[in-house]
């Protein structure tokens, strides 16, 4: 199995340890006055999300895991899974609704997504940056309110999902969301 150095170490690489993949979401590099440096790093699983603290010594060694891109499409839901197929090949591959949680979302048929495979299994999807949805329920925006143009109000859009908006939108308004954050990002058309 291919390693890395503790001192390859920083934000942002993906390690494998005890046989999963792991992202380092922080990282410090420490020099105590007398003895070894230390590399601490925080790391948050790439499969369930659990996070855990682990320092390293310069003479130790990390995995490096194996991780693949591919273009996928959203093709449907069975019910229990969502079933995306691989740009190249057409390969049906299914991921469950835990590993996307809000995500399930975002989902557009035939939407190009990036699915991350460790070891050859679909482990997570990263989706378009923004989607457009119609908004099919949210209170009139009431007139005197605009004396700060960050005030929102809830609204509900044409697949059930609950987001924040501004007070001009209204029911049969259609807004762009950004997919990373789940928030409201434009108004893209009145209704």
């Amino acid at each position: 199995m291919a390693m890395y150095d503790a001192a390859d170490l920083k934000k942002g690489l993906k390690v494998e340890i005890d046989g999963q993949p792991y992202v380092i979401t922080d990282f410090e590099f420490c020099k105590p006055g007398k003895g070894t440096a230390l590399y601490r790093c925080k790391l948050k699983s790439m499969i369930n999300g659990s996070t855990m603290d682990r320092t390293y010594r310069p003479v130790d060694k990390v995995g490096i895991p194996n991780l693949e891109e591919r273009d996928m499409y959203y093709s449907y839901h069975d019910g229990q899974n969502y079933v995306f197929s691989d740009a190249e090949t057409y390969e049906e591959i299914s991921i469950n609704e835990e590993a996307l949680g809000k995500r399930t979302y975002f989902l557009i048929e035939e939407a190009l997504c990036q699915g991350l495979f460790f070891n050859g299994k679909l482990i997570d999807i990263t989706l378009p940056t923004f989607i457009e949805k119609v908004v099919v329920e949210t209170e009139p925006g009431v007139r005197g309110d605009t004396a700060s143009s960050n005030v929102m109000k809830p609204a509900k859009t044409d697949n059930g999902y609950d987001v924040m908006v501004p007070l001009f939108i209204n029911v049969g308004d259609t807004i762009r969301i950004d997919t990373r954050t789940g928030e409201y990002a434009e108004r893209v058309s009145k209704g």
